[in-house]
């Protein structure tokens, strides 16, 4: 099985940056497992966007999409879930 390549924008990386360490060190766990199986149990498909997904790791989200053509998984943003659904974006 191939993997996906693993891609994880501006935004995330300083999400990543400003996390408690304890949080960081399971968000990049979680990121990690992305490029071989980019659905893992528990992704959840958001509403009204046709490639977005969101995973759940404590109180924060992965908020990323899944391009299968290109084989490429692209990290948005990471944040704590109070904020993480009054983006626009």
């Amino acid at each position: 099985m191939r993997l996906y390549r693993l891609v994880i924008g501006r935004e995330a990386e300083r999400n990543l940056r400003l996390l408690p360490q304890t949080i960081a060190r399971r968000v990049v766990n979680r990121i990690q497992n992305l490029p071989a199986e980019p659905r893992p149990r528990g992704a959840i498909k958001l509403v009204g966007r046709q490639q977005d997904y969101r995973i759940r790791v404590g109180r924060y989200r992965i908020v990323y999409a899944v391009d299968d053509s290109a084989r490429e998984v692209r990290i948005h943003f990471v944040q704590h879930r109070k904020d993480a659904y009054r983006r626009n974006t």
